[in-house]
């Protein structure tokens, strides 16, 4: 049997190397259009961008009703919807959105093995677990904040009494909504981290918003009848929204949306920390499980 060498062209490249800058920016930039079912087909931007839209009505709707009561002078106050209160109100669409593109980012990879390939580049694994937090944070940023800044834009239009108070309102409710995007894209990638499966990565999230929502509910009305008022401030730790609502309160001066306001005295503090612990603590996870991932 005769062996025959082609010479199909390779040749070493000359190019500039990008480096590792620039492979974080590129991880970071695709984890954030996928966010959002771009570059993937039609059916992946149904569901975030149909959230999106649905986030941004009650904000669209309070403007025009504000800009209505305003054109027809019926001396009547109509105030638009209380910015810091807004993630809030439309917490189970913010849930959704988490629970549905958390594996996304998440699951995919690991479903498909591509983790080596990815650190066989110039990208430590802390580089890959940062870029994907901080793709689900921005999208998460961008879903809240949109509707929060035309609340004000609203606010700015209808020539509404105390801009400057409207102006400081606002850029609280901003940071409000990078503090709950920090620490629900560390819940939610930590949740879907652990299945390669989309669907059970779906699932998990969505069981760890609705357990934690009902189990301090319960306890905080339990707690109630019993005229545990302590106990029950201190039980909203345990869910999210509760959680970044309340250092708001704390931090920001905000009006709590929770049903409990934080614990007075040493409360506000120690659900920042809270805050920071889960934050924190989500990285480190994503770091073991990425690494044991790559490692395979």
């Amino acid at each position: 049997m005769t062996s025959v060498i082609h010479d199909i062209g390779y040749r070493h490249y000359d190019g500039p190397r990008l480096g590792r800058a620039y492979a974080v920016r590129s991880l970071f930039t695709h984890n954030l259009r996928a966010a959002y079912g771009l570059g993937r087909p039609a059916k992946a931007k149904i569901m975030p961008f149909l959230l999106f839209t649905i986030m941004l009505l009650p904000a669209a709707i309070s403007v025009a009703i504000t800009a209505l009561a305003s054109s027809l002078g019926s001396g009547q106050p109509v105030n638009l919807i209380r910015y810091s209160a807004y993630a809030v109100y439309l917490q189970p669409l913010i849930a959704i959105f988490l629970a549905a593109q958390a594996p996304v980012l998440a699951s995919r990879d690991l479903r498909f093995h591509v983790t080596p390939l990815y650190f066989s580049r110039p990208l430590s694994r802390l580089d890959y677990v940062l870029a994907k937090y901080g793709a689900l944070t921005t999208a998460l940023f961008i879903l809240l904040g949109t509707p929060v800044t035309i609340l004000f834009i609203g606010a700015l239009a209808t020539k509404q009494k105390h801009l400057g108070t409207h102006t400081l309102d606002w850029a609280g409710a901003v940071v409000g909504c990078l503090m709950f995007a920090l620490v629900l894209a560390a819940i939610g990638l930590v949740v879907a981290a652990f299945t390669p499966r989309r669907g059970f990565g779906v699932t998990a999230v969505m069981a760890v918003y609705l357990i934690s929502t009902a189990a301090v509910g319960s306890i905080q009305g339990i707690a109630e009848t019993q005229t545990k008022f302590g106990v029950a401030r201190w039980a909203g730790m345990f869910t999210p929204f509760n959680l970044v609502d309340d250092v708001q309160v704390w931090a920001l001066g905000a009006k709590s949306s929770s049903p409990e306001p934080p614990p007075s005295g040493l409360g506000g503090p120690v659900f920042a920390l809270v805050c920071v612990a889960v934050v924190v603590g989500g990285l480190a996870i994503l770091y073991q499980r990425f690494r044991r991932a790559g490692a395979q």
